[in-house]
């Protein structure tokens, strides 16, 4: 399934500030009374071969540069989109970007993509990614009549279920395993590099977003996960799309691993809950950390509204 080229929705949206906006500017102004935003830490990474990830405001984005093929994973925000389309330019000679993927519709993963349409060949995501993305601006103007209306930029290549294509000196194969996250999860892999990103397939020792409108599904999600780690070496070098503080942004099956079990111990805590007859609104109150996963700290409403959900169909 392939769409129009660089096919965009004008939308409102809060989260997708204007791409032109300058990072120093965007976090200098705070509302009366209030300290002035720190500007995010943004920083390129090598990671093996010519991968590398850079991190900055969103979730983590990947990146291949070679000198006959480069390919940018994930846009953040339009501010930090711009500080990393810059330093890929630096690195990649100005050449152009073959492609732009996108691994899921999340505003923190597609809003930098008005900043590296102009640069890039095709955009590249799932093929629900459009669609979810449209639904969510549709949402983000409804629920913010007068904020502001970037342009939201859609993927223009899409897929169903597999894509390969040499890159460069690498080659690059995406799968959807099925909905997890979303319904729209692509898992990007580079072969020659053996690295793989997997988007908010993991929060690495934090707890997830679990987008249930989106077609999320958590018995499924531990299923994917265990999907991938057969389908990789035991060397891969996985990037996530987020993580908790104290922990890294890349890592190996052993995070997959952690990130299954926390999925399961989930599901498996709120359908114990439900079976002693505690309510909805008591269950999703629950603060304590999940038994054996101190890391991710004390519960939060958004993940235990999910497991409710879920559980009790």
């Amino acid at each position: 399934m392939s769409l129009n080229r660089r096919q965009f929705l004008t939308t409102s949206s809060l989260a997708l500030a204007a791409s032109t906006i300058d990072l120093r500017r965007l976090f200098a102004h705070a509302a009366p009374g209030q300290a002035p935003q720190a500007a995010p830490q943004t920083a390129f990474t090598a990671i093996r071969g010519t991968v590398g990830f850079f991190t900055g405001q969103g979730g983590t984005i990947g990146y291949h540069i070679s000198k006959d093929g480069v390919v940018v994973v994930d846009a953040q925000m339009p501010a930090t989109a711009k500080i990393c389309l810059d330093g890929v330019k630096e690195r990649d000679g100005g050449r152009t970007i073959d492609y732009l993927v996108n691994t899921h519709h999340h505003g923190d993963h597609t809003g930098g993509n008005p900043v590296f349409l102009p640069a890039v060949k095709k955009i590249l995501a799932h093929a629900n990614v459009p669609k979810l993305q449209r639904e969510a601006a549709a949402r983000a103007a409804a629920a913010r009549p007068d904020a502001p209306a970037p342009e939201v930029v859609v993927a223009d290549t899409t897929f169903t279920t597999t894509w390969r294509e040499a890159v460069g000196a690498d080659a690059m194969a995406l799968r959807y395993y099925g909905p997890a996250h979303t319904s729209g999860d692509a898992v990007v892999t580079f072969e020659k590099a053996n690295v793989v990103h997997v988007g908010d397939l993991v929060f690495n020792r934090s707890h997830p977003y679990i987008d249930k409108p989106a077609g999320a599904s958590i018995a499924n999600w531990m299923k994917v996960l265990d999907g991938i780690a057969a389908d990789h070496a035991a060397d891969t070098i996985y990037i996530f799309g987020h993580a908790n503080a104290k922990f890294q942004v890349t890592g190996s099956k052993a995070d997959l691993a952690c990130m299954r079990d926390y999925l399961g111990a989930l599901l498996e805590f709120v359908r114990g809950e439900i079976k002693a007859g505690k309510s909805r609104e008591a269950i999703v109150g629950i603060k304590d950390p999940l038994k054996s996963f101190p890391d991710q700290g004390p519960l939060i409403p958004r993940v235990l509204t999910a497991a409710y959900e879920e559980v009790a169909g």
